[in-house]
């Protein structure tokens, strides 16, 4: 069998397994694969702006920038989720702009403080203000779309239309990474003076990054608010952020996929111990340690430790992941 007959059939099976498995779960198990799913775009956005080597500590920020905004156009203009949804990518990645300026002033540890500053700065102006944020208590009364005789109050249904909306955003960011800006990107985090050199500009391209992530993070905030029906400031804190971040550390964001199996497995591990409320902070800060001592790389460099211990692939002209 080619790599191309292995892909497709390796495509359709995951697909098969995608659509099939909200029907052998419970309610709840259903509602927490939504937000799984909403999830997976969260991290596949946040790992394009690390590309460059900045991390920041708004991104959970933004996505509550694409939440509001849905809600806003839903409560004030009645738009339904069809237009709400790239509106909310659109205004997060223009406040994403705008923040470019001051904030890539800066590099490496106090970009990420001014990064938590800014939003920090936009999360309080949803509490101070009311009218028309609704303070603490948020907004509520969004309703997900409507589409001929289709319940999207369901879960199931909602789930396929994240998993397909989800699909094609992760498809945009592979291509998005793997073309021209991407290469560039990467260029920018190894050898950010060679690529300065050569005439690329650091700056336009670290921003540029910034605003992709940032579209289509607000996306999943409105995905989230749509299905959720309401959005509070509290959901977009410091603490969801630290998830965004374990996420991510944890399922290694050297490869695409890293964050994407990060989310995966630590959801469910998260489910497992659901029993285990007042030293949840604990395991996950033990599991933080643990992936920092013994798999740096994270999750997604142990097939490539499993082949360097058991010789796989190794050989005249091939190195192993020993070998660097």
């Amino acid at each position: 069998m080619n790599s191309i007959m292995k892909k497709i059939v390796g495509g359709a099976l995951l697909l098969t397994v995608l659509l099939a498995v909200p029907h052998f779960l419970k309610f709840h198990h259903q509602d927490l694969l939504i937000f799984l799913t909403i999830n997976v775009l969260v991290v596949a956005s946040y790992r394009i702006v690390t590309l460059t080597g900045e991390w920041s500590l708004i991104h959970a920020v933004m996505m509550g920038i694409g939440g509001y905004t849905a809600a806003l156009l839903f409560k004030n203009y009645d738009l339904g989720m069809w237009l709400t949804l790239p509106l909310a990518g659109g205004f997060a990645a223009l406040i994403a702009a705008f923040l470019s300026f001051p904030l890539f002033r800066m590099t490496q540890f106090y970009f990420l403080i001014g990064s938590f500053a800014a939003g920090e700065a936009i999360r309080l102006t949803w509490i101070q203000f009311v009218n028309p944020f609704g303070g603490t208590g948020g907004l509520s009364g969004i309703e997900p779309p409507i589409m001929g005789n289709v319940d999207f109050l369901d879960a199931i249904p909602y789930y396929y239309l994240c998993l397909a909306i989800v699909s094609v955003c992760l498809f945009i960011l592979y291509r998005i990474e793997n073309s021209r800006i991407g290469l560039t990107l990467h260029a920018i985090h190894w050898k950010a003076p060679l690529a300065e050199s050569v005439g690329v500009d650091t700056w336009r391209y670290r921003a540029l990054a910034f605003i992709i992530g940032s579209f289509f993070v607000g996306i999943a905030g409105a995905l989230k608010v749509h299905y959720l029906g309401t959005i509070t400031p509290n959901q977009y804190g410091i603490g969801f952020m630290v998830f965004i971040l374990i996420w991510v550390i944890v399922g290694g964001y050297n490869k695409f996929y890293g964050p994407i199996l990060g989310v995966i497995i630590l959801t469910v591990f998260d489910e497992s111990i659901r029993g285990f409320a007042e030293i949840r902070p604990a395991i996950y800060g033990a599991v933080l340690i643990l992936s920092i001592l013994f798999l740096p790389l994270g999750l997604e460099s142990i097939p490539a430790r499993f082949k360097a211990w058991f010789g796989i692939g190794s050989g005249p002209g091939k190195s192993s992941i020993t070998d660097k």
